[in-house]
């Protein structure tokens, strides 16, 4: 009787973990979607394109 009890404790509990887990990364994405939706999946998707601050490829530390 008692091992039984601790089976079925510890399935409720380990279901109760798992819920849990998964309410806690499916609330993040989904406020992720809901407060950034401009968020671009891949933040490295424009990483071959040059940047606009020095476009001459030159050495200007002084700015002449």
């Amino acid at each position: 009787m008692n091992i039984q009890f601790l089976l079925v404790g510890g399935i409720i509990f380990a279901v109760y973990v798992g819920l849990t887990f998964w309410n806690i990364f499916y609330s993040h994405r989904k406020q992720r979607e809901e407060n950034y939706p401009n968020l671009r999946k891949n933040k490295f998707a424009n990483a071959n394109i040059p940047s606009q601050v020095d476009s001459d490829e030159t050495d200007n530390k002084d700015g002449l």
